[in-house]
Order: C-alpha cells, then sequence, then structure tokens
C-alpha cells in the first residue's frame, strides 16, 4: 500500500482558493494517500519560516515528499516556502505572465485580499442573501416574491446547505420549501408555489441515503423509516415531474455541482464571490 503523503495549502490569506484547487487536482489521482492541511495568513517572513518548518517536519514524518499548494503573492515569502523542500504548486504562476503580456501591466502585489472585503456593495449583498435563507428556510416564510429561486423536495434531501452555499458564494436570496405528507397526498404543487412556479427547482435523493440522513438525526422513528422514505421520494418525484419541474439528485453530487445546476437551469448568471 502506497504511503500518506503531506500536502499543504498555504497562503497569505484565507486559504480558500489554494485549497479549493488543490483539492480539485487530488482528484484527479485515484489509489493514492493523501493527507491535507490548511496553512492560512503566512503573509510575513516568520510565519513562511514557520510554514516551511512544518511542512519539512511532515514530509520527514511520512517519508515522502510534500506538496505545497500555494497562492502567496510574495516572491520572498514563496522562497522562504521553497525552502522546505517540498513540490511547490503556484496557483497564480501559470496565467500571471500571459496576462501581463495581454493587458501592457504588470501585477500588483496585494496580500491577502483574494477573498477580503474589497466591494463593500458585494460583501453586503452576500450578507443579506444569507440573511434571506435563513428567513426562509424550510419553509418558515413562504413570501417568495423576493427570491431568487426556491428549491423543493422532502426533508433532508439538500435543500438547506445547497441555499447557504448560493447565498454566500452567489449572494442569491435561496429559499426552500419542504414536501410534506399533505403536500405528497396529490401530484398538484402546494398553493403557496404556485404562484412561483418559475423559480421552482426540486431536489431529490436516493431513499436508501434519506434512511441513512434520517437516522442520524432522529434515530428509529417513523420519519426516518426506510418505507416512509422511499414512499416520499416516490411521491415527491411524481410531483416534480407531473409539475415539468427540473430535478436533480443530490445522491452523488456535491454542494457546488448542485448550486451551479441550479443556477444554470434558472438562468441566473451570478459570478462566484
Amino acid at each position: 500500500m502506497p504511503g500518506i503523503r503531506p500536502v499543504f495549502y498555504v497562503s497569505d490569506g484565507t486559504g480558500i482558493t489554494a485549497e479549493t484547487i488543490g483539492h480539485s487536482l487530488l482528484t484527479q489521482f485515484s489509489g493514492l494517500r493523501f493527507t491535507t492541511d490548511r496553512l492560512p495568513f503566512v503573509d510575513t517572513p516568520e510565519k513562511a519560516r514557520q510554514a516551511a518548518a512544518t511542512i519539512r517536519s511532515a514530509g520527514e514524518a511520512h517519508g515522502l515528499r510534500p506538496v505545497v499548494v500555494n497562492s502567496c503573492v510574495d516572491p520572498q515569502l514563496n522562497a522562504l516556502l521553497a525552502e522546505s523542500g517540498a513540490l511547490m504548486l503556484d496557483v497564480f504562476a501559470p496565467f500571471i505572465a500571459p496576462l501581463e503580456e495581454l493587458l501592457g501591466q504588470q501585477r500588483e502585489l496585494h496580500v491577502g485580499r483574494a477573498h477580503g472585503m474589497v466591494d463593500f456593495e458585494t460583501y453586503h449583498r452576500r450578507i443579506n442573501a444569507m440573511n434571506y435563507a435563513l428567513a426562509h428556510d424550510d419553509g418558515v416564510a413562504t413570501d417568495y416574491a423576493d427570491a431568487d429561486l426556491v428549491l423543493v423536495g422532502v426533508s433532508r434531501a439538500g435543500k438547506t446547505p445547497t441555499c447557504v452555499y448560493l447565498a454566500l458564494h452567489h449572494g442569491v436570496r435561496a429559499a426552500n420549501y419542504p414536501l410534506t405528507e399533505e403536500d405528497l397526498e396529490t401530484v398538484d404543487l402546494p398553493p403557496r408555489l404556485r404562484p412561483y412556479r418559475h423559480k421552482l427547482f426540486g431536489l431529490t435523493i436516493d431513499p436508501v441515503r434519506l434512511h441513512q440522513i434520517r437516522q442520524e438525526r432522529r434515530p428509529d422513528s417513523r420519519y426516518a423509516q426506510l418505507e416512509t422514505c422511499k414512499r416520499e421520494v416516490a411521491a415527491a418525484e411524481a410531483l416534480l415531474q407531473t409539475q415539468g419541474i427540473q430535478t436533480l439528485s443530490t445522491t452523488h453530487a456535491s454542494i457546488e455541482e448542485i448550486s451551479s445546476r441550479v443556477l444554470e437551469v434558472l438562468g441566473l448568471n451570478r459570478e462566484m464571490f
């Protein structure tokens, strides 16, 4: 069995960019084992030296050369990190030179800018979207006039985390409505949803997976029984199909995939923050 290779996501900011890209890269290599760690806010020489020592120690402990996915912009910090002996993967390096040539301007070194609060209007839009998602979670409030979209599905199908992701990363006002047993007695839309048909998107899930999720939340309850899950999922899928509402299974899909699909289908062109 191959050893475990240490991987570090290092940044002078939050490390979100490095971790997102690094994770995407690692998924391309099956059959290998990795241990990952994020080292954010490495924005001084002293912190860079400490990070290099941590990385070097991990390589020695595992007996394998570490990998560093790095989004620090300061060349001095990068040079100090390279003293760890790790394979250095700079996420910006392949793109900066071509952009500088095309734009006729050299980049400015702004430490920690990638996920900083650069645009207050954009930032407040995200916060307002988050507040909206929380206020309209799980059918708590059903006035969806200001909603950009409404996710519909049985309880625990992934509606809430998707709404939160859409709010935080795209500034989308996303609400969600759980289909109850009463709603599932017919293939008609619940009256509260009918005025917002054009905003609806359905989420479904494999009944066995739903049973596992509900069992963790409310063990051995009628709500978590496999037969209950099978019945609710079948009824919900029949309702959504009859109403012509686009539906996606969340069983094997990530929140990122679900969100991208929802935005595409509903024609919401929102940039990612």
